[in-house]
């Protein structure tokens, strides 16, 4: 231990920024800190880990399959580098095992162990070339969780390290609760005996910046322990991590975790953790999909990933996983680009990009389409009809069309005798192909 802990006979809370009788302050510095894209970003997954103790157990068939649907998003690109697993139950290790022998360079296999050399002999058995290491840094953990002193905490993380260098084991070092951490008194001297460590074996030591509560904060000019951006700068400046190594793990408790993720990345880190469609305990990590947003629009494109295949994701946890998406969920919901305001209706008539920012059906397979309710008027039922059945050229129907007044009376008689609930999609379906693709002779079928 070359760089020592700066130590506390007591613990530093940090009560004037998290008094626990009321919400957590936020204190400014006005300290302007520069913004440093890596040349290279990723995203890692922990579905599988931190994902799955919030929902149902997944059982071995099912990871395997999620960890395919990775594979397949991915696409090849190394965009999505790797996934996590626990290793404490057969079926986990069952699930690795299998994942591994598929053979795919993306995403890798890594495990996440807790501090003790116990826990390391099962990576070391399974053959997995990283590990995730509990290394809790807030004196939250180290003084009222784990009772022991700053100095103990720092060589039992050490040991354990140094244990996996030993080894030819990558060990990833989750600073678990760093946004109430005291960053200059524990964080960097940890960091920077992690560096030391990894210089001397020349084997590379990852950082997991973890915001456990979700308290990281974005905004430019903030105070430690709360800032984002100070956070990623001083891990790198005074921590001397590489970027490379500097791995940010939000969860969503402030509505920040997309946010915060990608100010890790604007800031210097190159790597960011996600779940699929946010899963995670509480209210739930980043959500893979939408850093997957976040980097196309960094870098100006997707690469080769397949995003169509989120919908496949999306049937197989709703169906198999009995897990369901709120619709209203950014990119991935069944709402997310469906519009019930009649005057936007008439826009996406006239020409889609003025309610709908990118391309919706060709990226994610998913057309902008809009609800039909007691509001809509006849630019909805076109414009829905046209999405929907994906007509265009001649076959495009268009708001003259004297064959929508008849939908629209038939939607409007709906609402006349007391309907409250939107047209559904089947029965907008069957209203099309009577009165719009049957001329009318089928008008009994319904």
């Amino acid at each position: 231990m070359k760089y020592n802990p700066v130590e506390a006979m007591k613990p530093n809370l940090y009560k004037d920024v998290f008094p626990y009788e009321e919400i957590p302050k936020i204190k400014f510095n006005n300290i302007q800190l520069p913004m440093e894209i890596p040349e290279n970003i990723w995203i890692t997954d922990t579905t599988f880990r931190d994902g799955q103790q919030s929902m149902t157990s997944m059982n071995t068939e099912q990871m395997v399959k999620i960890y395919d649907y990775l594979h397949q998003l991915d696409n090849g690109s190394g965009i999505i580098k790797q996934t996590e697993f626990f290793l404490y139950s057969q079926k986990d290790r069952n699930a690795a095992e299998k994942c591994m022998a598929r053979g795919y360079d993306f995403p890798e296999i890594t495990s996440w162990i807790r501090a003790n050399k116990d826990d390391f002999n099962l990576v070391k058995s399974m053959g997995i070339k990283e590990t995730g290491i509990l290394m809790s840094c807030s004196d939250y953990h180290i003084f009222n969780k784990l009772n022991k002193s700053r100095q103990e905490a720092m060589k039992m993380y050490l040991d354990i390290a140094y244990t996996a260098l030993e080894n030819g084991i990558v060990p990833r070092c989750h600073f678990e609760d760093i946004t109430r951490s005291d960053f200059y008194g524990f964080v960097v001297p940890l960091a920077k005996n992690l560096m030391n460590m990894m210089n001397e074996s020349k084997i590379n030591v990852k950082i997991r910046a973890c915001d456990t509560l979700g308290l990281g904060v974005s905004h430019v000019g903030v105070e430690l322990p709360r800032s984002v951006p100070a956070i990623i700068h001083g891990l790198r400046y005074y921590g001397k991590v590489p970027s490379g190594s500097i791995e940010w793990h939000g969860h969503n408790d402030y509505y920040g975790a997309v946010t915060n993720s990608t100010t890790s990345w604007l800031y210097g880190g190159a790597s960011v953790n996600t779940t699929m469609f946010g899963i995670g305990e509480r209210v739930g990590n980043t959500p893979l999909e939408a850093m997957l947003i976040e980097y196309a629009q960094i870098k100006g494109s997707t690469g080769k990933m397949n995003l169509e295949l989120i919908n496949e994701i999306e049937k197989f946890f709703e169906k198999d996983l009995d897990y369901e998406i709120p619709p209203k969920t950014p990119f991935v919901g069944k709402e997310f680009n469906v519009t019930k305001a009649g005057i936007h209706a008439d826009g996406l008539l006239k020409d889609e990009e003025i309610y709908n920012s990118f391309d919706t059906r060709r990226i994610l397979g998913k057309p902008p389409l809009v609800a039909i309710n007691s509001y809509s008027g006849i630019s909805s039922i076109a414009y829905w009809i046209n999405s929907y059945f994906d007509l265009s050229g001649d076959e495009k129907i268009h708001k003259g069309d004297k064959r929508l007044v008849h939908v629209k009376n038939k939607i409007d008689s709906e609402y006349d005798g007391g309907r409250t609930t939107n047209i559904s999609s089947e029965e907008m379906e069957k209203l099309a192909k009577v009165y719009i693709f049957n001329n009318y002779q089928n008008e009994r079928a319904i």
